[in-house]
C-alpha cells in the first residue's frame, strides 16, 4: 500500500510541477485580479490553475471526487472514500503582489485523513511531499521538525507579534499558510498557530507534510483533524515542534475559546 501511495505521490508531484510552472509563467504579468469577498483575493490564474489540476487529477484517479477553493463545492464529494482537496494558488494576496510566499498544494484524502500531500513552490525553488507512513521531503532531502524543549523562544512566522506573546521569537512570514506550516516540518520554525475557521484546502497537504516530519499536528484545541467533512472547515490549526505542542495547546486555550465562542 505505501508503495503504491508512494508511485501516486509522484506522479502528483509532477503535475504540480506543472502547475506551478504554468502559474510562474504568468507570475508578476498582468492579469485580471477581484475579491471573491473582503480580504480574500482571487485572480484569474487561481482559476485556470485550477481546472488544469481538476482534468490532470481526475485522469490519474477518476473515482476521487473533488474540493478546491476555487471550484463550486458539491456535496457528491461525501459519497467517495477518496477526494481530492486542492488550492491552486494558496497564498494568492502574494502571488498578485509579486512575492515569492504562494504554493499550489494538493491532497489527496481517503476516508477522513490525509495519504499524501503535495506543495510546489516554484518561485521559491521548493518541492515538498508527503506520502503517509513514508516520511516528508522538499527537494529530495528528508525533513526533521526541531527538538524544541520549551515555548520561550518558539520561532513563529508572523508579521509581527501582540505583546502578549512577546516570549515568542518573529520569522519571515510567506503569505502561504501550507507553507507557513511546513517550515516547521523542515525546522525553520517551532510553531504555527490560528484561531480562526479555517478551510480543509488551506493545510490538508501541509498538515501531513508536518506530521511525516514528526510535527505535532491538531485543531486549535488539540484535537485531531479530520477531512472531507459536510462543513470543510476546521477551527484553527497547530503545528509544532513536537516536544512544545502539550505547552503550545496550553498557553493558547483560552483564547481558541473566546474566538470559537465570539
Amino acid at each position: 500500500m505505501v508503495d503504491a501511495r508512494t508511485d501516486l505521490t509522484a506522479a502528483v508531484a509532477q503535475v504540480a510541477r506543472e502547475a506551478g510552472q504554468m502559474a510562474l509563467a504568468r507570475w508578476r504579468t498582468d492579469f485580471d485580479r477581484w475579491e471573491k469577498e473582503a480580504g480574500s483575493p482571487v485572480c484569474e490564474v487561481d482559476l485556470d490553475v485550477d481546472r488544469m489540476l481538476q482534468a490532470r487529477l481526475e485522469g490519474l484517479l477518476p473515482d476521487a471526487g473533488w474540493l478546491s477553493e476555487e471550484t463550486v463545492d458539491s456535496p457528491e464529494r461525501l459519497t467517495r472514500s477518496r477526494v481530492w482537496v486542492v488550492d491552486p494558488i494558496d497564498g494568492t494576496r502574494d502571488y498578485i503582489r509579486g512575492r515569492e510566499g504562494w504554493a499550489v498544494s494538493i491532497a489527496l484524502v481517503e476516508d477522513g485523513r490525509v495519504v499524501l500531500g503535495v506543495l510546489d513552490a516554484p518561485a521559491r525553488r521548493e518541492r515538498w511531499h508527503a506520502t503517509l507512513g513514508a516520511g516528508a521531503w522538499r527537494n529530495g532531502i528528508a525533513l526533521r521538525a526541531g527538538d524544541r524543549g520549551m515555548l520561550a523562544g518558539a520561532r513563529v512566522p508572523t508579521d509581527a507579534l501582540p505583546k502578549i506573546d512577546h516570549h515568542l521569537t518573529a520569522v519571515h512570514k510567506p503569505n502561504s499558510i501550507a507553507l507557513r506550516m511546513a517550515m516547521v516540518a523542515a525546522d525553520e520554525a517551532d510553531l504555527l498557530a490560528t484561531l480562526r475557521w479555517g478551510n480543509e484546502w488551506d493545510i490538508a497537504a501541509a498538515t501531513l507534510i508536518a506530521a511525516e516530519a514528526g510535527a505535532g499536528v491538531s485543531d486549535a484545541l488539540g484535537g485531531p483533524l479530520r477531512y472531507n467533512k459536510p462543513d470543510p472547515r476546521a477551527f484553527g490549526v497547530m503545528v509544532t515542534a513536537p516536544a512544545i505542542h502539550a505547552e503550545a495547546i496550553a498557553w493558547i486555550e483560552s483564547r481558541a475559546r473566546a474566538a470559537l465562542i465570539g
